[in-house]
This record gives structure tokens, C-alpha cells and sequence, in this order.
């Protein structure tokens, strides 16, 4: 199963938990105070994602390793590109 169908799926049991409740489509009879928090839920949890989404990328952002071989690699290809510019006759 892939990412993507497992998250449809979390989400789809979320919502069907969601409609039972605030709709009460199988008459369970819950008390008022059930659906009236079960109603800004989806708000509720879209802001939770977001904040863990925030979280996430700080986290990952914060500790980005640097790879010093590959910069180098880099620099020289860079150079060996502008000295081959060169050689054709454009002017850097």
C-alpha cells in the first residue's frame, strides 16, 4: 500500500468517524457536548497538520547537512565549464 492510499484512507476513516458523530446518522443518541466538539474538528486537525507541516520542514531545514565533497565537485566543474567558454572564444 502506498503513501498516498494510506493517508486516504486515515483521512476517509476520519471523516466517516466525523459524520457519525456530528450528524449522528446511526442514532446513537450522543450528548449535544459530543457534536459540538465534533463539529470544528476538521478545522482543528487541519491546523495540527499545519503546524506539524511547519515543524517538519523547520526540523529538517535546521539540520541540513552540508556536503562539502559535493560543493567542491561542483566549483571544479564550474571552472573547468568557464575555461572551456574560454577556449571557444567567449569572453567571461
Amino acid at each position: 500500500m502506498t503513501k498516498l492510499l494510506e493517508w486516504l484512507f486515515a483521512v476517509s476513516l476520519v471523516g466517516v468517524a466525523w459524520g457519525l458523530v456530528t450528524f449522528d446518522l446511526l442514532d446513537f443518541q450522543f450528548p449535544a457536548v459530543y457534536r459540538e466538539v465534533a463539529w470544528p474538528m476538521p478545522v482543528y486537525l487541519l491546523v495540527v497538520f499545519g503546524c506539524y507541516s511547519l515543524a517538519t520542514v523547520g526540523y529538517r531545514v535546521a539540520t541540513f547537512n552540508d556536503c562539502e565533497e559535493a560543493a567542491r565537485e561542483l566549483q571544479g566543474q564550474i571552472q573547468e565549464a568557464k575555461e572551456d567558454l574560454k577556449k571557444k572564444g567567449l569572453k567571461i
